[in-house]
């Protein structure tokens, strides 16, 4: 050690030090201190100017944020930058649809034909052109059910033809159906039509979504799949929806897509929000498995139910060409049927009994909400060549008796002949065959 220090002492780096001093005791001298002092200083200073620099760039973020802010918000700084840097669209595909739109040519003539002919083309179109065969009573239901909601319920087995018989659909009416696949984890209206992401300043827009923007825009009928609907809780991320199309004014149904309005939102996008299209229908396809969530009353009474259990057998047809037919003239052929026909006096004093029977002994009732329904869809079914019975065993079937799987299986079963008997002396004998099936149904599974 004394060897170094006698070193350092020869080239004059610090001050002598008295005999027996060490290395150690350098760092309490005067000129060590100083030397901190030096360095002290100049870490300072390194820091300062980094912090400097690093305030300059959020400035200048800032002014870039402010460039781009929400109209109507207070942008003093960026004031002059704000048109321009806001040219691009935090909705790119919206805006791209009013685009088109507004370049759009002519378009194609509509077809006119009654409901009737309407389903015998539907059926042959299907058969024909796309190779699904399907029942003629269910295709009346299908389209009976577009006349009475927006909302219509496939349930069966897997494989039965659920979706593809809402894209033959839109195939048939001339503008292809859009297929939404339902996932596991949705549960809010942002997973069906996006959400603005706050790091891009973008909406992250869905197909659902662009559907809907598009299809206020034009005078098609247009379908929306939602493929395996009750895979997730529909009355989760369909909830928005289902309040909304109980509005009987259309033109106060607003779907809630963004808090804020900036200036060059898309043309239809008003105060943040998007008017339902009256042209769309919403298709869910249901499996019956154990896979699957059940569908809660509160979605089965605002829709229009289907039971798809069995595929038809394959006929053979000419192949029509589609029915593009404008959802206009669909509401006018729907309207034209509840004005010419009516659910019959004496078909109402047999629900009245019917219903009476089901309070006293089920506590199960028809309510105001089904009856409404079955007033709608007996004149829309008559009027695609079904009978009244048929259409009062699918409400019956599908909307009242399905409530008894809530009731006690054993207390349902001790009951379920005296109500079959009832069935058939109020509507003669086996002329409800859904509704018997599914009494026995009950029954068997006790």
């Amino acid at each position: 050690m004394n060897e170094i220090m006698s070193c350092i002492y020869t080239f004059g780096y610090i001050p002598q030090m008295s005999a027996g001093s060490s290395l150690f005791d350098f760092f309490s001298t005067p000129y060590a201190i100083g030397m901190y002092l030096a360095i002290l200083m100049f870490l300072v200073a390194v820091i300062s100017g980094a912090v400097l620099i690093a305030l300059h760039m959020m400035r200048k973020d800032a002014e870039n944020i402010r460039s781009n802010a929400p109209y109507g918000e207070d942008t003093a700084v960026g004031a002059e930058k704000t048109v321009a840097d806001t040219s691009a669209s935090r909705f790119s595909q919206l805006a791209r649809i009013d685009e088109e739109l507004s370049k759009s040519t002519a378009a194609i003539p509509y077809d006119i034909c009654e409901l009737d002919e309407l389903c015998e083309k539907f059926r042959e179109y299907a058969a024909g052109k796309l190779g699904l065969y399907y029942d003629i009573a269910d295709i009346r239901r299908f389209i009976a059910g577009m006349g009475i909601s927006k909302l219509i319920i496939l349930r069966g087995m897997s494989g039965t033809g659920k979706t593809s018989l809402a894209y033959a659909a839109g195939e048939f009416f001339g503008n292809s159906s859009t297929v939404v696949p339902i996932q596991p984890m949705w549960k809010e209206r942002s997973d069906m039509i996006g959400y603005f992401n706050e790091f891009t300043k973008k909406f992250n827009e869905t197909t659902m979504l662009c559907k809907l923007y598009e299809a206020g825009g034009k005078g098609d009928v247009y379908i929306t799949v939602l493929d395996e609907v009750n895979i997730s809780r529909i009355e989760y991320y369909f909830a928005e929806f289902l309040s909304l199309l109980e509005l009987p004014d259309t033109s106060k149904r607003y779907l809630d897509v963004v808090s804020d309005t900036w200036k060059n939102d898309p043309a239809r996008l008003v105060n943040g929000k998007l008017l339902l299209p009256v042209n769309m229908w919403f298709v869910g396809t249901a499996n019956n498995d154990d896979s699957t969530f059940a569908i809660s009353d509160k979605v089965y009474d605002r829709a229009a139910v289907i039971d798809l259990d069995r595929k038809c057998t394959p006929f053979v047809c000419d192949t029509p060409s589609p029915c593009h037919i404008s959802y206009e003239a669909l509401d006018q052929l729907f309207e034209k049927a509840k004005e010419k026909y009516t659910l019959s006096s004496e078909s109402k004093e047999k629900l009245k009994r019917l219903d009476e029977y089901l309070s006293e002994v089920f506590r199960v009732s028809f309510g105001n909400r089904i009856m409404r329904q079955i007033e709608a869809y007996v004149p829309v079914m008559l009027a695609c060549g079904g009978t009244e019975t048929e259409a009062l065993d699918d409400i019956l079937a599908r909307k009242i008796l399905r409530k008894l799987e809530q009731l006690s299986p054993a207390f349902v079963k001790s009951e379920s002949d005296n109500l079959l008997s009832l069935l058939d002396e109020l509507f003669g004998l086996k002329n409800l065959p859904q509704s018997n099936e599914h009494i026995k149904r009950i029954k068997r599974n006790v």
